[in-house]
């Protein structure tokens, strides 16, 4: 009896294996869609209209309370129907999984491909609005009036997490109108609000209840009023939790302009002047009299006192914080590089000459690592700079200082030939035919910086020449190499989508572009020999552009009682309905 049992089961798993033959095994179910019982063709037919519009359509993604929309289509993310159905068309062996399948769905993923350099690209565009540094308890000052500033902790989007998340939902079949909830990490503050109220209290609110009088030697006097007492404070966050209270002797000295002249002159910096070809140390001058620093420290322990307050400045010797001596020993004597890039965007000009200005003049010691970001701080329309087009998330767009890549890749390449280190430079997700491929940077207030390191023995001076078409970078010190730039050929081309938007007034039209891959190779050469001595490779990637075509709304259904001719209404006169063309803007850095 068992065997003919065991025959009898035999008998019907070959016959349901016979009977499914190549199809998909039953119950199969990928991304939502029922594929089970299907041929290959029938179950890509149906995975081309029921999942593959799912993953193309724009998704809402959300990280923490910041909410944004996925493209797909520009990230470079599709349905492999191929893939998909070769990884699900093979039929169990296992009897009973066979059985199983009878009574239970099989949950499969879809295979997705993604161009991970285009989905970087909208991910850097949320993280633009999702990063933000920790933000610890301090006291800001307004003039003279002080107020706390509560805390507020650092978070960051987690992006390999993020693209996770992405790729997991589409490829599961998630609702389109589901938002996708993005990963963030953390930081927490230092300094909590209850230290940053004890400081006002104990400190700064007896600092700005009164001036305070330096007494010389000779019984000249000189009055620091509050104004200025309120602009030399700084706060710094300690690791132990506590804010520590300082007066900046350069701002104290600033804030006083000539009024320590009473007591002597003020010291005058060595500092570098360039004449065409050449450049030179002009000497630094010391000065005599109150020296800052010294006031400074002084000055700190006297603000807690009531008033009057005064202290006795100490006379003497100022000396430079830069004198001859040390400028002629940073070894400044000839161009180490040079690079100049052309522009036509008045705008995006405008935010090229603010940063050109404001870097002009930089001095980098041996060792230091430039920071863009760092150097100029914040880049709005406080500090000169005016919205300009830039490129976000693959699309065109306007932002308080665009443009300033332009700047950034024009100093990158300085410090190519200059053969210095490359501490971080982030090229642009999607090639910009200004630029040279493989040989520039992108920059972005607060998220993305440019950074390079002097790592020679002597310094680095840095002058910017700019001009309403053009920006010139040049690198002053000693040059130590002859550097060379190899261009590999592009390869791994990719070719742009495709994308219709509705043009509701902030459709910008895109004539798109290629992705590729490309490798330029940093050559280092002897001065003397031209012997090689070392090579760098930059390898970079780029996403192809998608192309975009502004559509116009749709037009509102007509009202037959209103607009019909036939049904008795009428038709509003005016001029025929067009579709304007408008030629692409150019790709802003």
């Amino acid at each position: 009896m068992p065997a003919a049992v065991l025959l009898t089961l035999g008998v019907l798993y070959g016959a349901d294996l016979a009977l499914a033959g190549g199809d998909v095994p039953r119950g199969t179910v990928v991304g939502g869609v029922d594929v089970g019982g299907l041929s290959p063709a029938a179950a890509a037919q149906r995975l081309e209209g029921d999942l593959a519009p799912k993953v193309a359509a724009d998704h809402p993604v959300v990280a923490d309370d910041v909410t944004g929309v996925l493209h797909p289509a520009t990230a470079g993310i599709t349905l492999d129907v191929p893939a998909t159905v070769d990884a699900v068309d093979d039929q169990p062996l296992n009897p009973w999984t066979r059985l199983t399948s009878l009574f239970t769905d099989r949950d499969v993923d879809a295979v997705l491909t993604a161009d991970e350099t285009a989905l970087a690209a909208q991910l850097d565009q949320l993280a633009a609005t999702v990063d933000r540094a920790p933000v610890d308890a301090t006291i800001t000052l307004d003039g003279t009036e002080p107020s706390l500033v509560e805390p507020v902790d650092g978070r960051a989007l987690d992006r390999a997490g993020a693209a996770e998340a992405i790729t997991a939902t589409l490829a599961a079949g998630g609702a389109v109108d589901d938002p996708i909830e993005l990963p963030v990490d953390v930081t927490e503050v230092q300094v909590a609000a209850e230290e940053a109220a004890r400081v006002l209290e104990e400190t700064v609110a007896p600092a700005l209840s009164a001036p305070v009088t330096v007494v010389g030697p000779e019984s000249e006097s000189v009055e620091i009023p509050v104004t200025a007492i309120a602009a030399s404070l700084t706060f710094t966050p300690q690791d132990d939790g506590t804010l520590a209270v300082a007066v900046d002797p350069a701002t104290l000295q600033a804030q006083m302009g000539e009024a320590f002249g009473v007591f002597g002159s003020p010291a005058q910096d060595a500092r570098f002047e360039v004449s065409g070809d050449t450049i030179a140390v002009v000497p630094s001058v010391d000065g005599q009299g109150i020296n800052p620093a010294q006031l400074a420290d002084q000055l700190l322990p006297v603000l807690t006192e009531p008033a009057p307050r005064t202290v006795t400045g100490e006379l003497g010797p100022v000396p430079a914080s830069l004198t001859t001596e040390q400028a002629q020993a940073l070894g400044i004597t000839e161009k180490v590089s040079s690079f100049t890039t052309e522009f036509t965007n008045q705008a995006s000009g405008t935010n090229i000459r603010v940063v050109a200005e404001e870097v002009d003049g930089a001095l980098v010691r041996p060792g230091e690592t430039f920071s863009l970001n760092g150097y100029t701080g914040p880049r709005g329309t406080a500090q000169g700079y005016v919205p300009a087009a830039v490129i976000s998330g693959g699309e065109l767009s306007q932002a308080v200082g665009g443009g300033i890549s332009q700047f950034a890749t024009t100093m990158f390449n300085a410090v190519f030939f200059a053969g210095l280190e490359d501490v971080h430079h982030k090229p642009h997700s999607f090639y910009i035919s200004r630029y040279p491929a493989g040989r520039e940077a992108t920059v972005y207030e607060g998220q993305i910086d440019l950074k390079w390191r002097n790592d020679t023995d002597t310094g680095i001076y840095v002058q910017t020449e700019w001009t309403p078409g053009s920006l010139t970078v040049t690198f002053w010190g000693t040059k130590y190499y002859d550097i060379e730039s190899i261009s590999s050929e592009r390869r791994n081309i990719r070719e742009p989508a495709v994308q219709e938007k509705v043009d509701e007034g902030n459709c910008t039209p895109q004539s798109g572009s290629r992705g590729f891959d490309i490798t330029v190779t940093r050559v280092f050469r002897d001065l003397d020999s031209q012997a090689e001595l070392r090579r760098e490779d930059f390898d970079t990637r780029y996403a192809a552009e998608a192309i975009i075509h502004c559509v116009p709304p749709p037009e509102p259904p007509v009202d037959p009682a209103a607009g019909d001719p036939a049904a008795g209404g009428t038709t509003p006169a005016g001029p025929p309905a067009t579709t304007p063309t408008t030629q692409p803007p150019a790709p802003a850095g």
